[in-house]
């Protein structure tokens, strides 16, 4: 398999240049995104009329159904954008146990929106609808409101996992029923819809505001896309505002992450395929476990009993094989379109040695 997607400089080919796994954000923009920034025509976004921006948020929009979209510089901005509109201080938002809004987002819910996150479990990244529904509360006695439940598609710490459309629906109806709204953490959404043939609009629809990254397993350089009714947008610039993401001549952003969108999500099948390859590689060593099953999208999490995951991913970066350990002894993978078969196979040799 050879990917779709050309790049200059970024391909794995060659002992010299890292197969890197860390992450899909580390993916490096082509040939014709640098030329589209080059030659992006451009406005000042904070006033609305940087045509390319523009040009990008009715995109996404349209292929999320939603009314309105917002470019922002970081998923991590989007989603606590959302949070901050869809809540007031002092009340509760329901959040996955491992989900990257609760786990990975540096306090923000606390920091920037003042409201305490309610925890639960969420097994598969599957938050359970009757758990959701205690926690969606009104406020009363001595116990905040809980306003808000954020989900997210595809999920991270559980692999890559899908959560399905039917489930997520399922959390959407209990959020109606409580007067709640719903967030739909969309980091890698075009992984889900790549895997399963899901409209991207109908797992939008399951919330009442979606956000998008562009700068993972698309490939653009920077940005994710905040969407949802106009009204909410409209408020979203002015908090986007608040926290310093109004970035002016955005348009030599925006270029190449229109290349990203327009191009990129047919080939995010080839990430798939090379995950599970990746995953077949390491079971055949003997050493290594799958604790989330094989990979559904492009994430992979090993285990390897009884082994130090940080002196494995030392010995794999001797070897010029790029990851992170996420506990004593569990690695994870990730790929992308900088990484090939090339890659992969190195990958697979790498551990095959560190493990012996």
């Amino acid at each position: 398999m050879t990917s779709s997607v050309a790049s200059d400089s970024s391909s794995v080919a060659g002992d010299s240049t890292p197969a890197d796994f860390r992450s899909d954000t580390v993916t490096r923009p082509t040939a014709a995104m640098r030329r589209a920034m080059a030659e992006a025509i451009v406005g000042d976004d904070v006033l609305g009329d940087d045509p390319t921006v523009v040009q990008l948020e009715n995109e996404v929009a349209e292929l999320l159904g939603k009314e309105a979209a917002l470019f922002v510089p970081s998923g991590s901005q989007g989603n606590q954008i959302a949070v901050r509109l869809h809540t007031g201080p002092g009340e509760e938002v329901a959040v996955g146990d491992t989900s990257h809004t609760y786990d990975w987002e540096m306090a923000g819910l606390a920091g920037i929106s003042g409201v305490q996150a309610r925890p639960l479990p969420a097994p598969g990244g599957r938050v359970d609808p009757e758990a959701a529904r205690v926690a969606l509360r009104p406020a009363g006695g001595h116990r905040p409101a809980c306003r808000l439940l954020t989900t997210e598609n595809t999920h991270n710490f559980h692999g890559g996992a899908i959560v399905p459309l039917e489930h997520l629906r399922a959390l959407r109806g209990v959020a109606d029923e409580r007067g709640a709204s719903v967030h739909l953490d969309g980091a890698r959404l075009w992984n889900a819809t790549a895997a399963t043939g899901v409209p991207l609009a109908s797992w939008a629809a399951t919330a009442h505001s979606v956000m998008v990254c562009l700068s993972k397993g698309l490939g653009a350089p920077i940005g994710s896309v905040l969407a949802g009714d106009e009204s909410f947008i409209a408020r979203a610039r002015d908090v986007r505002k608040m926290l310093g993401g109004g970035m002016r001549q955005v348009g030599v952003l925006a270029a190449p992450a229109l290349i990203a969108l327009r191009t990129g999500r047919e080939r995010l099948v080839e990430d798939h395929a090379r995950a599970a390859r990746l995953a077949e590689g390491f079971l055949a060593t003997g050493a290594a476990e799958l604790p989330f099953g094989p990979p559904q999208t492009n994430i992979l999490f090993v285990r390897l009993p009884g082994r130090d995951a940080a002196k494995v991913q030392a010995a794999l970066a001797e070897a010029n094989v790029l990851t992170f350990a996420t506990g004593p002894e569990v690695l994870r993978f990730v790929t992308h379109y900088d990484v090939d078969d090339q890659g992969v196979e190195r990958a697979i040799a790498a551990l095959a040695r560190a493990v012996r």
